[in-house]
């Protein structure tokens, strides 16, 4: 039987969610975890890939499990041996040939910033400048809402088959006097185009360009004329969507 699984992780301690060669992933650890709890082999195939660093309030990915499974029984064995920095908080049944990757109708991300000194949030949110102009980053952050080509924003040498994205949030939100996080929503995402995204915003925030550019810089489909990725660390995935699924609200959400 095919489940969807509603994963929470942080980054830090993950080269990102996919499996590859040398570096532990999220991706890894839970297959790993399954297979260890199962006594079998079981592949866990997530929405999208996260870049190294990259938390996840959440992370949707499907399993396929034998159908004699105890599914709580399962999931404590599963988050036991997975260790204390992921956290599969569900998993529910779903149609055989539901894909979470491929079905996703919708990603949407945060990237956390506070402009004061604060040792509670820095592992988890970046330090800005104060005098870093937030109306002019959102003046700019709603001209690339729409169905785009992104090449400006997306990691060099991906085997991204096309850069056209549909956006369709962008958006600085203040939490607090001093706390804030950009909110943005696709149907896709390029590698490392969030944190490109919010880079560049950061050089209009600055008075390094100007709001209007931001549309010569999608114009311009050279990664060389956005602005520099941000850290990792105070980037969340924060939702994923489908048409037929809807994880359930999680006990101890994130909040920053």
């Amino acid at each position: 039987m095919r489940y969807f699984l509603d994963i929470a992780f942080r980054g830090s301690s993950f080269h990102g969610w996919q499996r590859q060669p040398g570096d532990i992933s999220v991706q890894e650890c839970l297959e790993n975890a399954f297979s260890k709890a199962l006594r079998c082999d079981i592949a866990v195939t997530g929405a999208g890939r996260t870049d190294a660093g990259v938390n996840a309030r959440r992370m949707v990915a499907h399993v396929d499990l034998p159908d004699y499974v105890d599914i709580p029984l399962l999931l404590r064995a599963v988050n036991a041996i997975a260790g204390k920095d992921v956290a599969v908080r569900s998993a529910l049944p779903v149609h055989d040939d539901a894909h979470a990757r491929f079905d996703a109708t919708s990603r949407t991300y945060r990237y956390f910033a506070h402009t004061s000194k604060n040792p509670f949030v820095r592992e988890l949110s970046w330090q800005a400048s104060p005098a870093l102009d937030f109306d002019a980053m959102n003046e700019a952050a709603a001209m690339l809402i729409g169905r785009r080509d992104f090449t400006s924003f997306a990691k060099l040498h991906s085997d991204a088959r096309t850069n056209i994205c549909d956006l369709r949030v962008a958006r600085w939100i203040r939490m607090e006097h001093d706390r804030w996080y950009f909110e943005i929503c696709a149907d896709r995402f390029l590698r490392n185009m969030v944190r490109a995204v919010v880079g560049t915003l950061v050089e209009v925030g600055r008075g390094k360009i100007r709001a209007e550019e931001i549309l010569d810089i999608l114009d311009a489909s050279d990664r060389c004329a956005a602005g520099t990725s941000m850290p990792a660390h105070a980037l969340f995935l924060w939702d994923v969507t489908y048409d037929y699924w809807k994880a359930p609200e999680a006990v101890g959400e994130v909040s920053l």
